[in-house]
Formats: structure tokens, C-alpha cells, sequence
């Protein structure tokens, strides 16, 4: 017994120590998911459309864009930075479901900051992004963006 509390222990720090990384399959695309951290691409450092809205407790808000042809990658950047509330992000491409994640997914507090790659290519065409008021007292202020 107090063995298997030692190996639950020990595999629970383990995953801990494991980055937040999440492929998911869908027919010939494999989508990479990583916490998109601190830096930005040299060939475009700037987000645009910069999105801002307002959102209460079971909310959803929905915004989307179009990814061509031959698109290796896609930054999605929803920022609240109020700790105190938490948001959900989901993002729907156009052959899958990828997510729900929340605001413990890239260890950043008011914030989900996330990197999608395809070394093959995004699937085109519309790709659109759920922001749900997850836990949110009153309303919460947000931008998300994307590149």
C-alpha cells in the first residue's frame, strides 16, 4: 500500500515535469500544440487583427480567420491578464476540434499563448476560436489575436 502511494507520487511529479506539448492526428495532418512562450517570429513579430472584447460567466465569443494554403503554423494569443478570472480557449479548424485549453495550460496567469504546427501544412480554409468565460465574476475584459 504505501508503495503505491510512492509510485503515484512519483508519476505525478513526472508529468508535472513534462512540457505541455499535445499532438493531435486528424488524416494526413498532425497538429503540434505548445505554449508559445516569449518569442515571435522574426519574419512577422506583429499580431493582427487585435480583437478586443468583454465577456461574463458562461459566455462565448467567437472570432475566425482564414489560413491558406501551405501555412506551417498558427499563434493564437488570448490575453485577460486578470488572474482572478479564468477563460477557455477551443479552436475549431476546419477537420477538427483542437483543445478546450485553459488558463494553467502555458503557466502563464491571464493568459493562453499557444502554437499550432504542421510541418505538412494547416488544414485551409476557416479556423475559428471559442473564448468562454470559464469562472468569471462580474465581466472580463480580453484581446486575442493571431498570426
Amino acid at each position: 500500500m504505501k508503495l503505491d502511494r510512492f509510485a503515484t507520487i512519483i508519476m505525478i511529479i513526472a508529468a508535472l515535469l513534462v512540457p505541455a506539448v499535445g499532438a493531435q492526428e486528424t488524416g494526413s495532418h498532425t497538429y503540434i500544440v505548445t505554449p508559445a512562450g516569449d518569442t515571435m517570429p522574426e519574419d512577422n513579430p506583429l499580431f493582427m487583427p487585435m480583437n478586443i472584447g468583454s465577456i461574463a460567466q458562461g459566455e462565448t465569443d467567437w472570432y475566425s480567420t482564414n489560413v491558406a494554403a501551405g501555412k506551417t503554423e498558427l499563434i493564437v494569443d488570448l490575453n485577460w491578464g486578470d488572474s482572478s478570472d479564468s477563460l477557455r480557449l477551443t479552436i475549431y479548424a476546419p477537420d477538427s476540434v483542437i483543445g478546450p485549453y485553459y488558463d494553467a495550460y502555458d503557466g502563464v496567469n491571464g493568459r493562453i499563448y499557444v502554437r499550432i504546427r504542421d510541418s505538412n501544412g494547416l488544414y485551409p480554409g476557416t479556423w475559428q476560436f471559442a473564448v468562454y468565460g470559464d469562472d468569471v465574476a462580474g465581466t472580463e475584459d480580453y484581446t486575442i489575436t493571431w498570426r
